[in-house]
């Protein structure tokens, strides 16, 4: 019998514990809800998920991701240990919707201070990586979810506003940038456009990484134009989740107990990091008029300054 490694087995354990929470709190939406309402809702478990699967493997390789950390920040190995600590608790914030606004805001700022403390400067060093690129415009993009989960919840209009508009740009952008990567490169794995290819058992693996380029293109242009915004998140991100059950899911699954563990952390990563681009586009969507059970006037002003 094959062992688990820890950092294998904690993060599935970790996602997986979150999901189960997520399901019991979003119970009636679930149940009850229409088609739309019950994706929002699975939204919530795709954005909450991940990001304490995330944690976990901070907290089992911390020492491996320690040396990630700029230099001229001190006490490496705490900063792995708290990044660990912080996604797991912004998983379970949003999972439980205790404390949303606060955890999401705090999500998105650490997010961003990743992007230009380590990610930009990749692209700095190497302007020609396009993969450098993608991972900045993802993690901005994962930021931009949270904040707009995070501008969805608060009641004081303009920083509410703010945040989803600015949620907008930061997916919209990713999107566009992610909809050339497929045009150009349709044999990589659809969503967000990195390394791995789409595995060749597959079928139509071209057909679907150019429909999820034409997907990616159509929402990221209406995000950032603002224009029926929240209706293309919606199937944009309805589609990364039909994506992330028909392949990224079979992928981990066909995994050989027996391979080594750096093939099964990339299966790992992969796979949550798919699904936290689907809920941070469905974040967004939950943020517009209508996919919310909230009609007061001083929402609707906070969406529609977001919309400007």
């Amino acid at each position: 019998m094959h062992e688990i490694q820890p950092y294998v087995l904690w993060p599935y354990v970790a996602g997986s514990a979150i999901a189960l929470i997520t399901v019991f709190v979003s119970r009636e939406e679930l149940l009850r809800g229409n088609g739309w309402e019950r994706i929002l809702a699975v939204g919530r478990l795709a954005l909450a998920a991940p990001l304490a699967a995330f944690g976990a493997e901070h907290l089992t390789i911390a020492p491996f991701i320690a040396p990630m950390v700029p230099s001229w920040i001190p006490w490496h190995l705490f900063w792995a240990y708290f990044v660990g600590c912080s996604l797991i608790a912004a998983g379970l914030s949003i999972a439980t919707k205790v404390q949303v606004r606060l955890a999401c805001t705090l999500l998105g700022i650490m997010l961003l201070f990743f992007v230009f403390s380590i990610h930009i400067l990749r692209v700095v060093a190497n302007p020609r990586d396009r993969f450098a690129w993608a991972v900045v415009l993802r993690d901005s993009a994962f930021a931009g979810g949270a904040w707009a989960l995070a501008g969805s919840e608060i009641a004081w209009r303009n920083l509410g506003s703010k945040l989803i508009f600015v949620g907008r740009l930061l997916i919209g952008v990713a999107a566009i940038f992610f909809a050339v990567e497929h045009f150009l490169h349709p044999t990589a794995l659809p969503g967000v456009p990195l390394e791995k290819l789409t595995p060749t058992w597959v079928p139509g693996r071209i057909v679907v990484d150019y429909l999820t380029g034409a997907f990616l293109a159509a929402a990221g242009i209406a995000l950032v134009l603002g224009k029926n915004s929240g209706r293309a998140a919606l199937y944009l991100g309805t589609w990364i989740l039909l994506l992330v059950l028909i392949i990224y899911l079979p992928m981990v699954l066909v995994i050989p107990p027996a391979a080594e563990g750096g093939v099964k952390i990339e299966g790992v990563n992969y796979f949550f990091d798919t699904l936290l681009f689907a809920g941070a586009v469905l974040a967004f969507a939950n943020a517009m008029p209508g996919s919310r059970r909230t009609n007061s006037a001083q929402y609707q002003r906070t969406i529609s300054e977001a919309k400007a």
